[in-house]
Formats: C-alpha cells, sequence, structure tokens
C-alpha cells in the first residue's frame, strides 16, 4: 500500500473563512487533486488561500462513475482531498460511495477534523449532549416527515436535523403537530456568519416566531429537538423489577446504570425512580 495515494477527507468552513484549519489549508495545498461537491463554488476558496491543485467534480449525480476513476487515481500514488460547499463531507453530503469504495480496496482514508454544522450548533444549544442522535434533512413529503418525527416521539436522546429555509416553517408545523407545542426546540441559523441566530423555546413559541418576520426564515438551519422526558409511566415494568432487585444488593447510581445499559434508558430518571422506592 506504500505505492498508493490516500484519500484525505477535509473539512470547509460553513461561514467564517477563518474557522478553515492550518492542517486543511496545507492538506489541500499538497494532495494531487481535490475532489469538490461544487467545483465553481469551491473554487472562490481555494483562491482565497492561495490553493492551486486541480479541481474535479464529484457530487450526488456523478459519484457512482467518479469513485472509480478516484480509486484508479489513489491506486497509481495520487493523494486525494474530498471537500464538500461547507463543513464536513459525508455529514448530509456527497462521499459516502468513495469513500466505502477506498475501504473495500484497502486505500487509506485520513478523515481531518473541523467545521461541522451539526456539532457546532448542538455544542451552543443548551440541550442534553450525553446523548444525541444526527438525522439530516427530514423528509421532503408531509407524511414521511410525520412518520420520520413519531419513530422519535419517545426518544430521550437529543435528535438533530438539517433543514432548509423554504422547509423550516412547514417543518415546525409538524413538531408541533406530532411531537406536541411544548416540546423544546433550539433553532441555529446562518452559523459563523454575521447573523448568527440561536432561537430556544417550545415548538410552538419558534414557529411564532419564524413566522414574526420574515428574516427569521432565512439561513440555513439545524433544527435540534430535546429528548422526551422520561418519567415511571415510560420505563418497562422488566426494567422496574429489575432495578428494585439490584438496589437491594447495589448502590443506588450502579443499579441504575446497570438498568440503564441493559434496557436503553436514562440513568438519571432511573436513579431518580430508584430513590423514590424507599419513600
Amino acid at each position: 500500500m506504500a505505492d498508493f495515494g490516500s484519500l484525505f477527507i477535509v473539512p470547509t468552513p460553513i461561514g467564517n473563512l477563518e474557522d478553515i484549519t492550518l492542517r486543511a489549508i496545507r492538506t489541500l495545498k499538497e494532495v494531487d487533486l481535490i475532489a469538490a461537491e461544487d467545483t465553481r463554488h469551491s473554487q472562490k476558496l481555494l483562491q482565497h488561500f492561495d490553493i492551486s491543485t486541480r479541481l474535479i467534480s464529484l457530487h450526488d449525480h456523478n459519484e457512482s462513475q467518479r469513485a472509480t476513476q478516484l480509486i484508479e487515481k489513489m491506486q497509481q500514488g495520487m493523494n486525494i482531498a474530498l471537500i464538500s460547499d461547507a463543513g464536513t463531507p459525508l455529514i448530509s453530503d456527497p462521499g459516502y460511495g468513495l469513500v466505502n469504495q477506498c475501504r473495500a480496496n484497502n486505500l487509506e482514508v485520513i478523515p481531518l477534523p473541523g467545521a461541522c454544522a451539526a456539532i457546532t450548533a448542538l455544542s451552543g444549544a443548551g440541550l442534553a449532549t450525553d446523548r444525541f442522535r444526527f438525522e439530516g434533512f427530514l423528509p421532503a413529503k408531509q407524511q414521511a416527515k410525520a412518520q420520520a418525527l413519531e419513530s422519535i416521539e419517545r426518544e430521550t436522546a437529543t435528535s438533530v436535523f438539517y433543514e432548509s429555509p423554504r422547509r423550516i416553517a412547514d417543518t415546525l408545523q409538524a413538531i408541533v403537530d406530532v411531537l406536541g407545542c411544548e416540546r423544546r426546540v433550539v433553532l441555529a441559523k446562518e452559523l459563523s456568519k454575521a447573523f448568527e441566530t440561536f432561537y430556544s423555546g417550545s415548538a410552538g413559541e419558534a414557529l411564532d416566531w419564524l413566522h414574526a418576520d420574515s428574516n427569521h426564515q432565512r439561513g440555513e438551519f439545524v433544527l435540534m429537538v430535546a429528548g422526551h422526558k422520561m418519567d415511571v409511566n415510560d420505563i418497562p415494568e422488566e426494567a422496574l423489577k429489575l432495578l428494585k432487585q439490584l438496589m437491594a444488593e447495589l448502590p443506588p447510581k450502579k443499579a441504575a446504570a446497570v438498568v440503564a445499559q441493559q434496557y436503553g434508558l436514562k440513568k438519571n430518571t432511573l436513579y431518580q425512580v430508584g430513590l423514590a422506592f424507599d419513600q
């Protein structure tokens, strides 16, 4: 494999050009070829950092064919960087097929850390981050969107979605309809840009906020939905039985941790329920 080239996964800024890393700039200058989601868009970024490496397109419509070509180039010794329009490639962006083929052909894949809208938004949202699930974009059709939201109705982890400005109001309405107007949400838009905005409140309040000013619906969104707050009625009877048995032998926190792992439940909720057994 020493004579083969490698694929570098290179995150690019999601808004502020200063968020690109020194390692990313060096890598983009040193590789033989850069595969970009939109070459015209990426050319502006490369020009800004005085990067003259040749660009080639790789997007949803040509990835299958292009991946085969890029694999051949790496097998001939070329190093290739993969970038998307913004953020980390493959996170709701093209690249899975190429990376999968690289692994299948024993070609080295080197991912660089860097900008990611989902993680950036989540870190500043004020929602629980001990467990979260990234769902990308919700389906466009209303029925499919409702079904997707129904699947997280009892989810206790924070759910993270991407959404476009033209669909954000419809998506918030669907959340109100499926999860209820009181479910807490956080909207983050224009991350790292001049008009970066976070809005936190109930789903109903967030929907009112979107409709209050058309400017509120502009920009690319990260939509985060707080997890379902589990109470004793949500805990399976067999889990409660096990919790009682373990608490006779173990400290409450340890007993709660064991049951939480066994049934995929929240440790803190089980701990509080366990304490109530003795009251």
